[in-house]
């Protein structure tokens, strides 16, 4: 087996609204992330309407890389990343969303991270809207349900294509678009008791994909060295049986789940099946003339996705289920679970590359891998984590497979929270990811100390050796 390219972007991945914390600081706005209350293993969180005394949201203190981004960029230089994978805050640049006019010091702050990224040997790869909006678009405007909302984005945009010109190359439009169908107050659309709830969120579905599709056009003019890609979770399904009814499902759900995301932003239309669909479900979504003609011309030059695990899909209603990201399925009895009830497939991954890659010929980005854990730490803040080397060394070698084998083009390889944070399902601390331990609790306390963890010096030195020595 031949080697890895050595342009190969290892790297780790965050988002700003889950690391940053200071959540008023630098002019800063209050974000739909911003009144998401803490959950906990099989409570969800939930949203609410502005900030209420007395209630902690988890999300207001991050693990305040804001103030500790050049000790945190450092240990990851340490580690040898080639990128690191972050989100531009909305209510950084815009506190509101709607303003004509950005906040410079919310401008200047990521000036100065990605300065100290570039001057460290890391790439920027930046998501745009990463599970935050202005809350004020969504309290005001009703979030992406409202047509509106794409100039304000794309407003957005311009502000920042211009400002970090030269300093990003990588760019993802929407983080995980397809939550918009599994959780659609992550785009603003709010209030399920609402009888026009589905019909807003695939209003909201159709306006993001058209200032996807807009903002690839602008990007691309602004800069033409820019990559801009799609970012969505991966919804990997088996059939349960070989029963023709559970292949068909499973791939139904596959289909429905993932790739109708991708079919939409790679090829720049709406396939049949997803007119069909949304035809069966009673839903009118409303298009304006050259809508069509806009997604066309703003097709994706790269797939960015998760993918943590797989699980199964069957007609059979008496199963037993297991959980997922956003999304639960049916227990697949031939894998193991994590302690947050997900499976562990790392031939998954290998898997749903394949099929990106044959369906579509574009370079692919595994921009989130990586396993959730309540790790116990010691007295010097040291955390033996080897369930984690072997979960990121197991998918490390079906993407290379991948990548050696079967010839699939892959940027490069952003493990998620490479630093502990706070879970965007949950709002734990205690389900962490890390390469780098965070002394914070789920209720707020703690230190913020760093910590490498075992599996820091593991990943050190799987990248020094282009994926070699695992």
């Amino acid at each position: 087996m031949s080697q890895l390219s050595k342009d190969f972007l290892w790297g780790g991945a965050i988002a700003a609204n889950q690391a940053e914390g200071a959540y008023l600081e630098g002019g800063k706005g209050l974000s739909l992330m911003d009144v998401a209350t803490a959950g906990k293993k099989g409570v969800s969180r939930h949203f609410t309407d502005g900030i209420q005394d007395g209630t902690y949201y988890p999300n207001h203190g991050g693990n305040d890389f804001f103030h500790k981004y050049k000790e945190d960029l450092a240990l990851f230089e340490e580690m040898g990343f080639k990128c690191f994978r972050t989100s531009i805050a909305w209510t950084r640049i815009f506190p509101q969303g709607d303003e004509n006019q950005p906040n410079e010091e919310g401008l200047k702050y990521y000036d100065d991270l990605f300065d100290e990224m570039i001057k460290r040997g890391m790439q920027p790869v930046v998501t745009i809207s990463h599970y935050e909006m202005p809350l004020y678009l969504a309290q005001k405007y009703g979030g992406w349900a409202n047509r509106q909302l794409i100039d304000f984005y794309l407003n957005f945009c311009k502000v920042i294509f211009e400002r970090y010109k030269g300093k990003v190359k990588y760019w993802m439009t929407f983080n995980e678009i397809n939550s918009v169908v599994f959780m659609p107050e992550i785009a603003g659309v709010l209030d399920r008791t609402q009888e026009d709830f589905k019909q807003r969120s695939y209003q909201a579905a159709h306006h993001q994909f058209l200032a996807s599709a807009k903002a690839v056009q602008l990007g691309h003019a602004i800069d033409p060295e820019n990559k801009i890609g799609c970012m969505v979770l991966t919804l990997v399904k088996y059939s349960l049986t070989a029963k023709p009814e559970d292949v068909l499902l499973a791939e139904e759900k596959m289909r429905y789940g993932t790739f109708a995301f991708t079919d939409i932003q790679v090829r720049g239309h709406y396939p049949n099946y997803v007119k069909k669909h949304v035809e069966r479900e009673g839903i009118k979504v409303h298009l304006e003339p050259g809508d069509l003609e806009e997604m066309k011309k703003g097709c994706v030059d790269y797939i960015g996705f998760s993918y943590y695990s797989s699980s199964a899909a069957t007609t059979d209603s008496n199963v037993e289920t297991t959980g997922g990201n956003l999304v639960s399925g049916v227990k697949n009895p031939y894998l193991p679970t994590s302690e947050w009830g997900w499976q562990i497939d790392a031939k998954g991954l290998r898997y749903i590359l394949n099929r990106f890659y044959e369906r579509y010929e574009i370079p692919l980005f595994i921009v989130e891998n990586g396993l959730g854990y309540n790790d116990q730490v010691d007295e010097n803040g040291y955390v033996e984590d080897d369930y984690r080397i072997e979960y990121l060394r197991q998918h490390i070698i079906e993407m290379k497979k991948a990548i050696l084998e079967d010839g699939v083009d892959i940027i490069g390889y952003t493990p998620w929270g490479c630093i502990d944070l706070v879970s965007a399902g949950t709002g734990e601390m205690s389900k962490r990811y890390g390469f780098i331990y965070v002394d914070r609790d789920d209720l707020g306390n703690g230190t913020l100390k760093r910590s490498k963890k075992k599996s820091f010096d593991w990943y050190k030195q799987v990248i020094a050796s282009q994926g070699e020595d695992l």
